[in-house]
């Protein structure tokens, strides 16, 4: 078979496939994921390119995406909704910037919008006055939900101001914010309903079409418009940022995150921005809208059969794929939690390839009902870890049983506990290995001892070699015993060993988190080794006297004390203090009396990689001058310290306004105090 016949039959292949998953989609029974979708539609985009002869009437590629479905009255548009092209890099963004410019022969401006993730609805307006409400379907006849569109509070009732028309079509997007899924979700949880739609724009989709209105009144809806369809009686206007004000004079919502640029590159760096701050904005978006600004160009640009020529949308990566459920694993916790996670077919999302993913709990894998060799929908937004939002119910293989979670501690045997009302089950077995091992590399990671070279693989090795069974074993290893393991040599045992020796005369306040005790992180510990100083004398504080201490309360205080209640506890701090690990060494975070607490009053946080120091060196400056470092941004925050690669917490003090230094802004300040 010819080149030819082999793109004609993938080609017919495709069409069919893409036209099913049109149809689930638009009926809010989706089973791929945008991404996929996309995919498919630009392989067939790429066969019609190279085989010109294989376009075809009718094909998805010639015309919007959509179908209409047959539960509402038909409603035909007035003018047809198109879709928009898209843009997977800066070259194909860059590469229409060209095209567009080609059309017009001029420079061109261009506005950039944050792409929705909802629902297109045209709402049509006589006199002012709403008479229509229809989704886009097809891109020509849409269904009819004038009434459901009623009950949404941000749609425009009636029009305000002084330049009304006489009939005014405007596009725009209905969506749920990500707090109306989330109160959506949880009511359906305590209604002990399965929560069948799995984001918020399936929820959106869904409370939108109810047949019954005073259901889509009872979810909490929004609206932005960002185009006009027809329009007739309007005032005259040559920028798109015109129209858009004009918009919001008549009473539409218009995202407030809509800006003008000059240059591709500009529009670039924006979309960079918004990708950044995409996790911000209380709502998914997709991407990025670009649009060329003046009205004129736009009339000289004109459209293709199913795409107008001035605007295209950049795509961002995609934070949802399908794979197949392999199995369910339950991990036990240095706690003894024990938690379900995923054994996923690997799959790119969000940036990475992911194997696994977390089930949080127990009711929640009852809840989603997923079950090993459904097909899934794994989601990870932004450094969030992976997770398993639920099943495609159409994928599932028939004889699939329900996951059952397990009575006993999958290490041990031990049988798992849960207390009435929790939401976790335990393995009480102190002696459990998974627990032990959870323990010592909890013990050795970065927030507690810091010792460099002994993480997760290296744990198990020595834990399955019997050379340790807690982590004050750790202090016994010599060079022998490490080189002895496969894969490293006396080079990495020497290297080891000294981390490890070094890490004796680790800071109190990380000695007290390496304990692990339940609620004792570093703001508790840093409180007691502050006041106490020696690890002793917390020890022996009364309740009343630790929950005196500033961010210390009564959980926490009860939790120290009942830790050191439990003999096996006790016990392996005397093999510490036995080892030599220093139970009073001054804290590298400061409280030195000489150093003068410049930064008293101030919040920082740290994001990025600093050049010059770590970011412990650099929060140990801080918080010796009597500053604050925290791990979120917030409209308290007095100054973000960015080094290279700051992600979010970077967006979310641009957002909010927070000064941002860099390194070298950070060392005067820490040098010469605030001006």
């Amino acid at each position: 078979m010819s080149d030819a016949s082999n793109a004609a039959v993938r080609a017919a292949s495709l069409r069919t496939e893409i036209e099913y998953h049109n149809d689930r989609y638009y009926n809010d029974e989706q089973e791929i994921a945008d991404a996929e979708f996309d995919a498919l539609l630009r392989e067939l985009i790429q066969i019609e390119t190279e085989y010109p002869e294989l376009v075809i009437d009718g094909s998805p590629t010639q015309r919007p995406g959509g179908v209409r479905q047959s539960s509402f009255a038909p409603a035909e548009h007035l003018v047809p909704m198109l879709s928009l092209d898209n843009a997977m890099s800066k070259d194909e963004l860059v590469a229409w910037g060209v095209r567009a410019a080609k059309l017009v022969e001029r420079d061109l401006e261009f506005v950039t919008e944050p792409k929705m993730d909802g629902l297109a609805i045209s709402l049509l307006y006589r006199d002012g006055m709403l008479v229509r409400g229809a989704t886009r379907g097809d891109g020509r006849v849409g269904e009819d939900v004038t009434e459901n569109v009623r009950t949404i509070g941000e749609v425009p009732k009636q029009l305000r101001g002084k330049r009304i028309p006489s009939l005014l079509e405007i596009r725009g997007e209905i969506y749920m914010s990500l707090t109306a899924f989330e109160t959506l979700a949880a009511a359906q949880r305590d209604a002990n309903k399965t929560v069948v739609v799995v984001n918020p724009r399936n929820a959106a989709a869904g409370s939108l079409r109810q047949k019954d209105v005073s259901v889509t009144a009872s979810r909490d809806l929004s609206l932005f418009c960002y185009q006009l369809g027809i329009v007739e009686g309007a005032p005259t206007f040559e920028t798109h940022r015109e129209v858009l004000e004009w918009m919001s004079e008549l009473g539409f919502s218009v995202n407030p995150h809509i800006e003008t640029h000059c240059t591709i590159e500009a529009v670039f760096s924006e979309c960079n921005s918004l990708l950044g701050r995409r996790h911000l904005l209380g709502y998914d978006i997709d991407g990025v809208v670009v649009k060329v600004n003046d009205l004129g160009q736009r009339s000289e640009m004109g459209f293709t059969s199913k795409a107008p020529r001035w605007a295209i949308a950049f795509k961002f990566p995609p934070e949802e794929r399908t794979t197949v459920l392999r199995d369910i694993h339950v991990s036990i916790g240095r706690t003894g939690r024990a938690t379900p996670f995923a054994m996923l077919e690997p799959v790119f999302v969000g940036g990475v390839t992911v194997s696994t993913a977390t089930l949080h709990n127990q009711d929640e894998v009852a809840r989603k009902d997923v079950r090993p060799g459904d097909t899934v929908v794994v989601r990870r937004a932004g450094d969030v870890i992976p997770e398993v939002v639920g099943p495609v119910l159409a994928k599932r293989p028939a004889g699939l049983v329900p996951w059952a979670f397990p009575k006993e501690c999958p290490v041990c045997g031990v049988p798992l506990a849960r207390e009435d009302g929790a939401a976790n089950s335990r393995c009480l077995n102190l002696s459990c290995a998974a627990r032990q091992w959870s323990l010592i590399v909890y013990f050795a990671s970065r927030g507690a001892m810091d010792i460099e070279g002994l993480g997760d693989e290296r744990v198990a090795q020595f834990v399955d070699a019997g050379l340790v069974v807690d982590a004050a074993d750790i202090y016994n290893l010599t060079i022998d015993d490490i080189a002895a393991i496969p894969r490293l040599g006396a080079k990495s045992a020497a290297a080891l060993v000294a981390a490890i020796a070094g890490s004796k005369q680790t800071p109190l306040w990380r000695v007290l988190v390496a304990l692990g005790i339940k609620h004792v992180g570093p703001s508790a510990a840093q409180a007691f080794a502050k006041y106490f100083r020696t690890l002793d004398a917390i020890f022996d504080a009364p309740v009343e006297r630790l929950i005196e201490l500033d961010g210390v309360g009564a959980v926490i205080a009860e939790s120290l004390k009942a830790w050191i209640e439990i003999p096996t506890n006790t016990a392996f701090v005397e093999k510490l203090r036995a080892a030599g690990v220093s139970f009073d060494t001054a804290d590298d975070r400061g409280y030195d009396a000489s150093v003068e607490p410049t930064l008293a009053g101030l919040t920082f946080v740290l994001t990025g990689t600093l050049g010059g120091q770590t970011r412990e060196a650099a929060a140990a400056k801080i918080e010796a001058r009597a500053g604050k470092v925290t791990n979120s941004v917030s409209k308290k925050t007095s100054y973000v310290v960015a080094g290279d690669a700051a992600g979010s917490k970077l967006a979310k003090a641009e957002l909010l306004g927070v000064t941002v230094l860099d390194e070298a802004a950070f060392d005067r300040l820490i040098e010469h105090g605030v001006a």
